[in-house]
């Protein structure tokens, strides 16, 4: 089923799609529209694209797939109510989703309470510590954004900064993250300036960043267009200091938001999809990475994104559970889940075990710098 846009918009309106006759029932709550839709997008359509692919193939054991999908808007609210839904009225036996921090933090509280194992697609800390027995997910946590990003920047000698940061979930517990893990890197903090998502300039925030004696460079920690806006911003300004944003924005669609000229040096820890073109052979991810890039812009015809590549290995860690599970009840899944080892995806390579439930160290995340436009590895 290749899904347009318009016809994508219709579905998650309706709140569920299905195919054939469906034996295992797999829900999700996206942020398909709104504010988060850049997230939230790219992943219901990998979904979909994988649902179809694997019930083609003969779904898993020989059970089809049915996918029960709500487009939750970004509202935590709505989140929770489609959670309650999808266990509830749905009887889905898992959920992938949560696109934001916020979202993600109401689906859990009900898959924790109903005992229904969730992989949720945002970045904070908080959603996989401290360990919950139902909950894992599949993005670097904000706190790891920090320690690669302060890797980078002792390298560079660069030992005094300043910070600006969005006060949505994300942007506030990465920033707190990074003012947390800062002094094991040597790196100090002199500026602390904030913005919200109206913001539509950051002009006197960052103007009083430049101007703060001893700042070798600025980090950004924030999705959306806030960042965006930064980029522009900093341009404009003329600052002559490295820029460094967070895994949040990394996707082609920030280079295009910020502009290709003010995006130039622009550095961020991201995954192996925004280099898919020019990883090395031999490198563990490439198979994979070039599997899921291929079929995604194929089946959509636009660019693959970091974020749908979160939903690719959620429902990769999911199947793959249900399969070695050979059942569909939560807790047998969930068990499996937590047994999983050496599982390779776009982001990296998953272990969980009872005290990870994110499988991941710092090694699977990439330090990718913006130069003519594109992305390119600086590890």
């Amino acid at each position: 089923m290749k899904v347009t846009n318009t016809a994508l918009a219709t579905l998650m309106v309706l709140g569920t799609v299905t195919g054939a006759a469906a034996d295992i029932k797999l829900g999700a709550s996206l942020s398909a529209s709104g504010p988060a839709a850049f997230l939230g997008d790219p992943e219901a359509k990998t979904l979909y694209m994988l649902v179809d692919d694997l019930n083609a193939k003969g779904g898993i054991n020989g059970e089809k797939i049915e996918l029960v999908i709500y487009d939750d808007g970004g509202d935590p609210n709505k989140a929770r109510t489609f959670a309650t839904r999808l266990v509830e009225d749905d009887e889905v036996v898992a959920i992938i989703g949560g696109s934001t921090t916020g979202t993600t933090m109401s689906i859990l509280s009900v898959a924790q309470d109903e005992g229904i194992p969730f992989i949720s697609l945002a970045g904070a800390i908080q959603i996989i510590d401290p360990v919950r027995e139902y909950v894992f997910k599949t993005p670097h946590t904000d706190r790891m954004a920090c320690e690669k990003i302060f890797t980078d920047m002792q390298k560079n000698g660069i030992t005094k900064i300043g910070m600006i940061s969005g006060t949505g979930g994300f942007g506030a517990s990465m920033e707190a993250q990074c003012v947390d893990v800062s002094g094991n890197y040597g790196v100090e903090i002199l500026v602390q300036e904030t913005y919200s998502r109206q913001d539509a300039d950051m002009t006197p925030q960052l103007t009083k960043i430049k101007s703060t004696e001893g700042v070798e460079a600025v980090l950004n920690p924030g999705f959306g267009q806030g960042p965006a806006i930064v980029t522009r911003n900093y341009a404009q300004l003329g600052i002559d200091l490295p820029l460094y944003q967070s895994h949040g924005v990394a996707s082609d669609g920030f280079i295009e938001l910020a502009g290709k000229e003010a995006a130039e040096g622009v550095r961020l820890p991201g995954t192996a999809l925004l280099i898919a073109d020019i990883m090395e052979e031999g490198d563990p991810q490439k198979e994979v990475v070039i599997a899921y890039k291929t079929a995604y812009e194929e089946e959509y015809g636009e660019a693959v994104s970091t974020f749908g590549g979160y939903a690719h290995d959620a429902f990769r860690l999911m199947t793959d559970a249900i399969a070695r599970a050979g059942s569909s009840d939560p807790s047998a899944i969930r068990d499996a889940l937590e047994a999983t080892s050496g599982m390779v995806g776009t982001t990296g390579t998953y272990t969980f075990s009872p005290d990870d439930h994110l499988g991941l160290d710092l090694s699977a995340f990439r330090m990718l710098e913006i130069r003519d436009g594109k992305w390119t590895s600086i590890d």
